[in-house]
C-alpha cells in the first residue's frame, strides 16, 4: 500500500535551495485594498533619507518590485510597503509604498494598516487608549493613531502632509469625453478630482472597466495640457498620481463616493487615504467643510473613510491644512515568496 497521504500530513513544508531569495511578508487590506508589507528578505537600501532610499531601489531593485506587485505573486491591483530606518530619531520608522507601476508618494490606506501591524506586532511602544506612531513617507511626516480597546486596535486615524488646492474648476480636452472640469489638489499625492455625475458614469462596480479607461485617459490628458503639478519643495513629487471620481454615495448615512484610478490604471478598493486627505483642502477652500467637521467618504467596495481638518498651514506658497483621515485595516495572511533564479518568471508580469 502507498504511503503517500501520510507523507502528505508529515510534510507540509517546502525547504527551497539556498540560493533561492526568500522574502518574507505580512499582508493585510484597509477597506479592500491590499497591502503586502515586507518584513524579511529585501535588500538592504542606499540612502540616509526615505528619499534616497526610494531612488535606489528604484535603480538597483525594481525588478523585486514587480516579483512581489505583479502576477504570478501579485495582480494588476497589488499594493506593498517597505519599511525602512526613519529619516531621524523623532520618528519610529519610515516606509516606501509599492505599486504596479513604481512608487507613490504617499498612501493613506497603507499608513492605517502598518500603524495597526506596528501596535500588533509591538513595533512600539503601546499606550491605551491611544498609540501615537511616526513615520516618515516620502511626501514626509505622519503621525497616525491607533485607538485600543480591550487590547485590540478597533481603529487607526492619521494626520498627513499638508494638504493644498492647487487649482479649481480647471478644464481639458480629452479624447472620448470632450471638455471635462476637474480640480487638482494635493494630498500628500497629486490628484485630478473629477464630478462624476458630468460623465455620467455612476460610481458603481459594473463600471470598473470603463473607470480604468477614463480615468486614465483624463490623467494623461492633464499631465499632457498641465504644467501645474509642481510640488512646492520637492521635484521628486512633482507627479500626477491618479484621477479621483466624485459622486453621490450609494450607502445611507454617507457624505460621497470616491473612485480613485492611480498608478498605471489600478483602481483603489478602499476611499484612498491621500486622496481623501485631498479631497479635504479642496472641501475647505470651497468652504464646504470647516475645522473639527467630519465627512464620511465610501469606496467601490462600500467600505469607508472618515475625513476632516485638523488646522490651517502655510505650505510654500499655498494656503494648506493638515487632514485627518480614519480607517480600519485587518491581517489576511503571512507569506514566503521564493524567487528561483531559473524561474523564467521570476520578475513577475503584467497583464490588464
Amino acid at each position: 500500500m502507498r504511503d503517500t497521504h501520510s507523507k502528505i500530513n508529515s510534510l507540509k513544508s517546502f525547504t527551497p535551495p539556498a540560493h533561492w531569495l526568500k522574502i518574507k511578508t505580512i499582508d493585510m487590506h484597509t477597506g479592500g485594498e491590499p497591502l503586502r508589507v515586507i518584513v524579511d528578505g529585501f535588500p538592504m537600501l542606499r540612502g540616509t533619507t526615505v528619499l534616497e532610499r526610494r531612488n535606489d531601489i528604484k535603480v538597483h531593485h525594481d525588478h523585486l518590485r514587480k516579483a512581489l506587485m505583479h502576477e504570478p505573486r501579485g495582480h494588476a491591483d497589488m499594493y506593498g510597503c517597505l519599511l525602512l530606518p526613519p529619516n531621524d530619531n523623532e520618528a519610529d520608522f519610515g516606509i516606501l509604498f509599492l505599486h504596479n507601476e513604481g512608487y507613490s508618494s504617499m498612501c493613506g490606506h497603507a499608513v492605517i494598516a502598518i500603524t495597526k501591524l506596528a501596535v500588533e506586532m509591538t513595533w512600539v511602544a503601546i499606550t491605551t487608549p491611544v498609540t501615537k506612531v511616526v513615520i516618515d513617507a516620502p511626501c514626509g511626516r505622519i503621525s497616525s493613531y491607533a485607538n485600543i480597546e480591550n487590547g485590540k486596535v478597533t481603529s487607526v486615524y492619521f494626520h498627513g502632509v499638508p494638504s493644498f488646492v492647487v487649482a479649481l474648476d480647471q478644464q481639458i480636452e480629452v479624447e472620448g469625453l470632450g471638455t471635462v472640469s476637474y480640480d487638482l489638489a494635493y494630498g500628500g499625492a497629486f490628484y485630478a478630482y473629477v464630478n462624476s455625475n458630468n460623465l455620467n458614469l455612476p460610481l458603481i462596480p459594473q463600471n470598473y472597466n470603463a473607470f480604468i479607461q477614463k480615468g486614465m485617459d483624463i490623467k494623461r490628458a492633464v499631465i499632457a495640457q498641465s504644467d501645474l503639478v509642481q510640488h512646492p519643495f520637492e521635484s521628486d513629487l512633482s507627479f500626477l498620481y491618479g484621477t479621483i471620481f466624485i459622486g453621490n454615495p450609494v450607502s445611507d448615512g454617507l457624505d460621497s463616493r470616491n473612485i480613485c484610478v492611480f498608478a498605471n490604471g489600478e483602481v483603489d478598493r478602499s476611499p484612498t487615504g491621500s486622496g481623501v486627505a485631498g479631497r479635504m483642502a479642496i472641501h475647505y477652500k470651497r468652504k464646504e467643510i470647516t475645522i473639527g467637521e467630519k465627512m464620511k467618504i465610501e469606496s467601490i467596495t462600500g467600505s469607508v473613510f472618515e475625513g476632516g481638518v485638523v488646522e490651517e498651514v502655510k505650505y510654500g506658497n499655498f494656503d494648506a491644512v493638515i487632514p485627518e483621515v480614519r480607517g480600519t485595516a485587518f491581517i489576511t495572511g503571512q507569506h514566503e515568496f521564493l524567487i528561483d533564479p531559473d524561474d523564467p518568471f521570476s520578475e513577475g508580469f503584467f497583464l490588464r
